[in-house]
């Protein structure tokens, strides 16, 4: 089972790394990968707003571009005092390369965290068995 205290202590450190110029809205995350690896992201904004990223999937794609396959765990940190969810787009983006058991902790706005697993955040999310399915109609 992955320390989810030291992913969310990397996804706070990765926060402060934020390219958030336009919102002020700094969110740092961690996700530690099936083979034992850790990965970080922060989000970076743009002046052409919808050119931002998140960093939920600033840090997946990182672990995927280091050859990583599949997505441990997750941690997910936004401004002090704001409950920080994965927004849609990352949730979708981390169902790809997690199962739905994956567990996923998230700040909350009175400094607590949050704990729940991929499938809660994103059931019955579109994934690889869905284009797999549709394969076999077609």
């Amino acid at each position: 089972m992955p320390d989810l205290s030291q992913l969310r202590a990397a996804a706070r450190e990765a926060r402060e790394h934020a390219y958030a110029r336009y919102s002020n809205f700094t969110v740092g995350a961690a996700v530690e990968t099936t083979d034992g690896r850790r990965f970080t992201g922060a989000n970076i904004e743009n002046a052409s707003y919808g050119l931002a990223i998140c960093a939920e999937r600033t840090a997946v794609f990182a672990a995927v571009l280091a050859g990583a396959k599949g997505i441990a765990a997750v941690a997910v940190t936004g401004p002090d005092g704001v409950t920080t969810p994965p927004c849609g787009a990352c949730r979708q983006v981390l169902a790809e390369f997690g199962a739905p058991d994956v567990p996923l902790s998230y700040a909350r706005a009175d400094g607590s965290w949050a704990d729940t697993t991929l499938g809660e955040l994103l059931p019955a999310a579109f994934n690889p068995n869905s284009l797999e399915a549709a394969r076999g109609i077609a």
